[in-house]
């Protein structure tokens, strides 16, 4: 985890680290800090009911968001994301200073325009915060800057939130709660002046105007690649799922729990905490790049722990005071809700971070700030809906731990329809839990798999999880060339038809599917994909490399781009393997199923010099004596 925790030393991510986080913390200081004035003081600034003040504010933050993000990316897009941080935080310098001639006029309207302008700065600065991290950090770090800026930015929701009410509530005068958010727009300026130059990459772009024309474009942007879109959908789902738990946690504590408001800062502290946990072991557990796999991982554990807290609340409801921290932790139902808490924010942290490191590697860099503006303008829409669903949901008597239950159902279902539209998602949980947790996988020379633009991959045949294995270990997607026997066998036809399998089969055979699969071939190249082929043409059933044949020279005759030699050890005498016999028809090689197994990927050949036999060679040098 050193490498995702150097980044804070290095000039390139700590100044822009520093400038959102004090950001996030501002943003909560004020609002929250706003909130409980108008709870506990309202009849000194108003006739409206604590209720309708409290929902006037979450509107008026969240209404720029709708409003203004397509415009906020369109900016991003168009100028220097690093001089449109630091003008952001200008703006808030300012904002701060509106919010201190409210307090000091006692003017209600003054303070809510405030927040609704601290909106505003949190919308334009959004596109530039996410849009910033790819011109700033290589690949291979995307996944450890995201999971380091999402777990700070819970940290700092935290913390702003908590000193917020503690300003509001222990200040003589609420000004203060406008000089310390004063103080913190300077020092997040200050910050901001040392993040690097990220240059605009469309400085031509004209802005458009109209709001709900350009709000609409920026969707069709995201829409254009359905992978980035169904993530940014995910995405939302997230905020509205965890939204919608955090909102309930002060009621929750004192009519659940029994708690007073000591209880609620210590729901909202382990669950922020261990949300950062999560976010940070992510990276860990992607070795260093993005690794969807996770995505499916957290859901599994967003619905398990959602129910499990739901049937974890207390049944009988508290009466009379409410209870000290330390009568509530007497419970022992409340050791449970907060072991719930700490595997939501783990299990959060794993299914949040992936996908946004997916959009913005995967997003065109001249309308990646437009894509992130679409993904703030669902969150926001998401958010609200869910709120709304709650409100409605609760206003007819169904209780707090219900609404969990239902929720957590809610999060299966929104899953299972996300990952059978993208079963990619689903194949790389499937591909990360076998090199993980089946097999322990040691991978060397990884580095010479392009990152982007076409290869022929070329590997000796050992068992029938070959591909699997050699997916995994990819930090890109491949298509395999298969014969097409093994691609129709039951159960795992699943999953190579959704890893678009290419199938294949002797001339002998059928030389019209021969063909085709050559046709494919030359069209996934061409795409710049990256196409992988086992050339012995079958799994071994020695041990030994079997000789190489000559579809390998046909297809770089045709399409003329490098080849890639690798070489798997270990797998040979597993139970997929056809050592002894078929493969998978000894129960008790089950029993070495976590060998440790390698993949040693060589240096790129011409494709003039990938001759069958002297690939043969490279994948033999490189497999070694190791089967």
């Amino acid at each position: 985890m050193s490498s995702q925790f150097g980044l804070l030393k290095a000039r390139r991510f700590a100044p822009f680290f520093g400038t959102q986080f004090l950001g996030a913390f501002n943003d909560n200081l004020y609002k929250n800090a706003l909130v409980v004035l108008l709870t506990f003081q309202a009849a000194s600034w108003t006739t409206l009911t604590p209720e309708v003040l409290t929902n006037l504010a979450a509107g008026l933050f969240i209404l720029p968001f709708f409003l203004f993000s397509a415009t906020a990316g369109q900016l991003a897009d168009k100028y220097d994301k690093a001089r449109l941080a630091r003008l952001t935080k200008l703006l808030e310098i300012v904002i701060m200073g509106v919010a201190l001639l409210g307090f000091m006029m006692h003017s209600l309207e003054v303070l809510l325009l405030a927040l609704f302008l601290l909106g505003l700065q949190s919308t334009l600065f959004g596109p530039v915060k996410y849009a910033i991290l790819p011109q700033h950090l290589h690949e291979n770090e995307l996944v450890g800057g995201n999971a380091l800026v999402e777990s700070g930015t819970f940290v700092a929701i935290l913390m702003g939130t908590l000193a917020g009410g503690v300003l509001a509530g222990a200040a003589g005068h609420p000004t203060w709660v406008a000089f310390a958010g004063l103080l913190v727009a300077v020092v997040g300026y200050l910050c901001s002046r040392g993040i690097p130059p990220a240059a605009a990459p469309v400085p031509d772009l004209v802005v458009g105007l109209n709001l709900f024309v350009e709000t609409w474009r920026s969707i069709g942007f995201a829409r254009e690649n359905r992978t980035v879109f169904l993530s940014i959908l995910g995405i939302s789902w997230f905020w509205l799922y965890g939204a919608l738990f955090l909102a309930q946690f002060p009621v929750y504590s004192k009519s659940v729990l029994g708690g007073d408001e000591t209880t609620v800062t210590l729901l909202l502290s382990v669950f922020t905490v261990l949300f950062r946990s999560g976010s940070l072991l992510c990276d860990r557990l992607s070795a260093g790049h993005v690794e969807i796999g996770l995505v499916p991982f957290g859901s599994i554990g967003l619905t398990i722990f959602g129910l499990d807290l739901a049937f974890a609340s207390p049944a009988v409801l508290p009466t009379g005071a409410p209870l000290a921290l330390a009568g509530v932790l007497a419970m022992h139902e409340t050791w449970r809700v907060l072991f719930d808490l700490f595997a939501l924010g783990v299990f959060g942290g794993f299914f949040i971070v992936p996908l946004y490191a997916l959009i913005q590697l995967r997003s065109a860099p001249e309308q990646r700030a437009r894509i992130i503006a679409a993904n703030n303008i669902l969150n926001a829409l998401f958010m609200v809906c869910g709120a709304l669903a709650a409100a409605g949901l609760l206003g007819n008597g169904i209780s707090i731990p219900t609404l969990f239950a239902i929720a957590a159902l809610c999060n299966a279902a929104v899953a299972v329809y996300i990952y059978s539209l993208v079963p990619e998602f689903m194949l790389r949980f499937i591909a990360w839990l076998l090199i993980h947790s089946v097999y322990r996988m040691q991978q060397k020379g990884l580095e010479n798999i392009p990152q982007e633009g076409p290869a022929v991959l070329v590997c000796n045949h050992v068992s029938f999880v070959d591909p699997i294995v050699i997916a995994a270990a990819s930090r890109r997607p491949i298509r395999f060339v298969m014969d097409y026997r093994i691609y129709r066998l039951p159960v795992i036809n699943f999953i190579f038809r959704h890893m678009n399998t290419i199938p294949i089969a002797p001339a002998r055979e059928d030389q019209v599917m021969m063909e085709a699969a050559f046709e494919e071939v030359a069209r996934a190249l061409e795409e710049g994909e990256l196409v992988a082929i086992f050339p012995e043409g079958r799994i071994t059933d020695s041990g030994d490399l079997n000789p190489f044949r000559s579809g390998v020279q046909r297809i770089v005759g045709r399409t003329p781009v490098s080849v890639i030699p690798m070489a798997l050890q270990g797998l040979w005498g597993s139970f997929f393997s056809r050592k002894g016999g078929p493969a998978m028809s000894k129960p008790r090689r089950l029993l070495g199923l976590f060998s440790r197994i390698t993949l040693n990927v060589g240096g790129a050949v011409e494709p003039a010099a990938a001759t069958p036999e002297y690939l043969h060679e490279i994948v033999a040098g490189l497999r070694g004596d190791w089967q």
